[in-house]
């Protein structure tokens, strides 16, 4: 079980509305636009954190369906200072699940963005999942990386390669570490870890080149800790994000 502290009753944090009041510090200019609500409910805006671009990771924020009522309801109350608009043309059902899944994927991904270049290898576990298959169309078709996915099955394989992916390996039935570095010669540049598993985990530094990156996304039970080598770290360079 993850012990992150009680939910609120109504859950939700992925849901899109359109604006039909306005409270006394809100503009105005909201009312009647679509817009999104998110997980990140609030931040303080005055830390360091904060100050430097990060409100996700600000000591004092609030999220939408833990601390105050989730997006499951007919009206929902958020702060305006941190509600999405939405495009024209982006359905609702298209835009929820990027306000989750999708920032989830462009924040683990923007943090190699200083790293890495257009045509360097990135490795990408549990391609075909509901964040995976996001991650896989950022990587390839913003970012222009070329991306080696990891899964396993047939339907996990065609979204993977139809989401943009290079190469795909079916960690059950490859040797991925083998395969990964006859593709590369080094190993990639970088892995995101999508799922919340030991094996994901402790096969992550091996995917990667000296000095390689290691930026892990999923939430595993809170009793399993990173597998990973200080040795490992020290002699080839590893860099971990969380």
């Amino acid at each position: 079980m993850h012990a992150w502290g009680a939910y609120n009753s109504i859950i939700g944090h992925e849901g899109v509305g359109i604006v039909v009041e306005a409270g006394p510090e809100a503009s105005h200019s909201l009312l009647g636009q679509r817009v999104g609500v998110k997980w990140l409910y609030s931040a303080c805006n005055q830390c360091s954190v904060c100050k430097r671009g990060y409100p996700h990771n600000c000591t004092q924020q609030l999220n939408t369906s833990r601390h105050v009522p989730g997006t499951l309801q007919q009206y929902v109350i958020a702060d305006a200072r941190f509600v999405t608009l939405i495009p024209d043309g982006v359905a609702d059902e298209i835009a929820a699940p990027l306000l989750c899944a999708g920032l989830t994927m462009i924040g683990a991904l923007s943090k190699l963005d200083n790293e890495l270049h257009a045509g360097d290898f990135i490795v990408i576990s549990g391609s075909g999942g509901g964040l995976g298959h996001i991650g896989v169309q950022i990587a390839s078709r913003m970012k222009h990386w070329r991306v080696i996915a990891i899964d396993s099955g047939e339907d996990k394989k065609a979204l993977s390669l139809k989401s943009g992916a290079e190469i795909f390996l079916d960690y059950k039935t490859e040797d991925v570490i083998a395969r990964v570095r006859d593709l590369t010669g080094e190993g990639a540049h970088a892995t995101i870890v999508v799922p919340g598993t030991k094996d994901a985990l402790e096969m992550a530094p091996n995917l990667v080149r000296n000095m390689g990156f290691v930026v892990n996304v999923g939430l595993p039970q809170n009793d399993l800790h990173i597998p990973l080598s200080a040795t490992l770290c020290t002699a080839r360079g590893k860099r971990s994000q969380l």
